[in-house]
């Protein structure tokens, strides 16, 4: 069975919740718990200095890339748009090189939501700042409506890795930006039906993203389990 690295995402707020002033790394348990039901282990890897990401990688078998701050607009040429929320470039810069490390060691990686978008930027490719920037008239950010319901569609490629999905599935949605220009050696493998990238891979490089959360579904939707299920048991 494999061993799956979780890059951790870092909470700098230090009011007193949701951690009681602590600074933390976290990921949401319904990653592990998906891992782990599916007879994998788990390592929550912490946001380092980008030269140590080799050495995280050398614990791992692959990769995964979870959701949280806005990647970095100066790592795509572009100003500050105004509905930029919060950044965080030394997640980034991290993030950078353990997608660098992952892709030296041939190690398959899983992006979700901004997973999928910072992969887009390591590629290359740029994002919509806000979902303003775009004619879309979907509302990407499902709140208040929970995370483990779906509430949007989205068109499946039935010829790319994510072809066990129907070729019209129902996922969640909890983003304010999204892919403008794919990244290079990149395929857009899922749509919305408003024309948004919603799934991304590079199957000769081992890389796949989704932008919605299967991991808040995967108990109940059987096809989002799937996502990870292939991903573990795949190789390169």
């Amino acid at each position: 069975m494999a061993i799956i690295g979780i890059v951790g995402t870092p909470y700098h707020t230090v009011d007193k919740t949701p951690f009681w002033w602590n600074k933390v790394t976290y990921t949401r348990q319904s990653f592990i718990d998906v891992f782990q039901t599916l007879g994998h282990t788990v390592l929550i890897l912490p946001v380092d200095q980008p030269e140590k990401a080799e050495v995280y990688l050398q614990l791992v078998d692959k990769i995964v890339l979870t959701g949280g701050a806005d990647v970095s607009p100066q790592y795509y040429g572009e100003e500050p748009h105004f509905k930029l929320e919060t950044t965080d470039p030394i997640r980034d810069a991290f993030e950078f090189a353990i997608i660098d490390a992952a892709l030296k060691f041939h190690k398959p990686i899983l992006g979700v939501c901004r997973g999928l978008q910072v992969l887009n930027v390591y590629f290359g490719g740029s994002l919509y700042q806000d979902l303003s920037q775009t004619t879309s008239q979907i509302k990407h950010r499902q709140s208040p409506t929970p995370q483990e319901f779906p509430t949007h569609h989205v068109l499946v490629d039935q010829q790319s890795s994510l072809s066990f999905l129907p070729e019209q599935y129902f996922v969640n949605s909890f983003h304010h930006q999204a892919v403008k220009n794919l990244g290079e050696g990149l395929k857009a493998i899922a749509h919305g039906t408003d024309g948004l990238v919603e799934a991304i891979e590079n199957k000769e490089k081992g890389v796949l993203a989704v932008q919605w959360h299967p991991e808040c579904t995967w108990t109940t939707e059987a096809f989002d389990r799937q996502i990870f299920e292939y991903f573990a048991n795949r190789s390169l």
